[in-house]
């Protein structure tokens, strides 16, 4: 998913948001229940991007106009590093309507509940920031 990759590599978080499905589901490397809806994933992705450091895409998996795609990544969460995947499933309108995160190794991951953690508050308050905005 060339534009997905090409906006989160921007740092262009309006960009990442207009590309999600209203009913996206966000399931979290290091959260049990998944996160239902826009408003959330977006307030989510946006923590991620103040936690994660040196973040980069080594690779992505998948057909170009397929449905399902796979995109490798690179990160620091301080001297933690970490490998993931991006996993995205996107629906009929092109739009992602499932986004699955996955990171290694354990030490990295708790690295990452440890710092999304201490962002929730701020995160949860953009999400209804953002529903409030959206008449949702």
């Amino acid at each position: 998913m060339q534009a997905f990759r090409a906006a989160v590599e921007a740092h262009d978080l309006d960009a990442v948001e207009a590309l999600l499905a209203e009913d996206v589901v966000f399931t979290s490397p290091v959260v049990f229940k998944p996160y239902h809806g826009k408003a959330i994933t977006a307030a989510i992705l946006r923590g991620v991007t103040r936690v994660f450091e040196d973040f980069r895409y080594e690779r992505v998996i998948g057909e170009a106009d397929g449905p399902d795609h796979a995109l490798v990544f690179t990160a620091r969460i301080g001297d933690r590093e970490i490998s993931g995947c991006d996993l995205l499933h996107l629906d009929e309108s092109g739009r992602i309507d499932e986004l699955t995160v996955m990171v290694r190794p354990l030490s990295g991951a708790q690295a990452l509940q440890a710092a999304m953690g201490a962002q929730f508050d701020r995160i949860a308050q953009e999400a209804r920031e953002a529903q409030g905005r959206s008449g949702g």
